[in-house]
């Protein structure tokens, strides 16, 4: 199964690797190389007997929330709404993806928690690159097996929107005395906010939702898949992110 790079510029197609003693090595040393810079473009295939290695580490382990507590960073993807999101940044010149995350929200929590998808996007020359605006996507999530969550999904956010200098410098140039309206666009611009809840279209019925299973869990690595065909992710720890 190929596992896609979460790459700010694109997806190349790499050799299969195989690892002999460690069954994270492919991940462990891709992970390495791209760690200080997030544009590296990579993917590395882990057949069905290495990925089965990997998941056999946490069988029979129930979720450690206290673990999973805190921000993931995305490293590897074979989900195909998001491997699409990384492929129209890399053919369009209009549109780029930064970093992508997930924060768990569940420190205290026994049985459950929130959880928000991060994107950091960005429109060249309009805002600043690979980090000009972030959209998020938030879920409740609740512990229904020892290894599965249920995601309930709630809103989807678009904020911190920071626009490029060459905006600015149109919005207010700087050789000229700022006034209260350019001021005031400014303001609003970085202050912008918009909020869209998540809603299933068919009356009645339960909103949006689907199950997670967290194969693997330790204190710096997070492999989950989308249950259902949705793929799988591989997430490294990553510094807290603040929204």
């Amino acid at each position: 199964m190929a596992l896609a790079f979460a790459s700010s510029f694109s997806i190349a197609t790499g050799k299969r690797s195989t690892c002999k003693r460690n069954p994270w090595s492919p991940i462990l040393q891709l992970s390495t190389q791209s760690q200080k810079k997030f544009s590296c473009s990579a993917t590395v295939t882990i057949d069905d007997r290495t990925q089965v290695n990997l998941e056999g580490y946490s069988r029979g382990e129930s979720i450690d929330l206290a673990k999973l507590d805190g921000t993931w960073r995305l490293q590897y993807t074979s989900a195909p709404d998001v491997v699409v999101l990384l492929e129209a940044a890399a053919r369009l010149p209009f549109f780029q993806v930064g970093q992508i995350f997930q924060k768990f929200e569940c420190q205290d929590q026994s049985d459950g928690g929130i959880i928000r998808n991060v994107v950091r996007w960005s429109i060249p020359s309009l805002l600043e690159d690979q980090d000009g605006a972030t959209l998020v996507v938030s879920a409740k999530f609740n512990v229904v097996s020892i290894r599965n969550i249920y995601l309930q999904f709630e809103e989807i956010t678009v904020q911190n929107i920071n626009i490029s200098e060459e905006l600015q410098a149109l919005i207010a140039p700087a050789l000229l005395p700022r006034t209260f309206l350019s001021l005031q666009i400014l303001q609003f611009i970085r202050t912008f906010k918009a909020q869209v809840p998540v809603t299933n279209p068919n009356p009645g019925r339960q909103s949006v939702g689907g199950l997670y299973y967290l194969s693997y869990l330790d204190r710096n690595m997070l492999l989950g898949r989308a249950v259902g065909g949705g793929g799988i992710f591989v997430f490294t720890k990553a510094q807290p992110l603040h929204l």
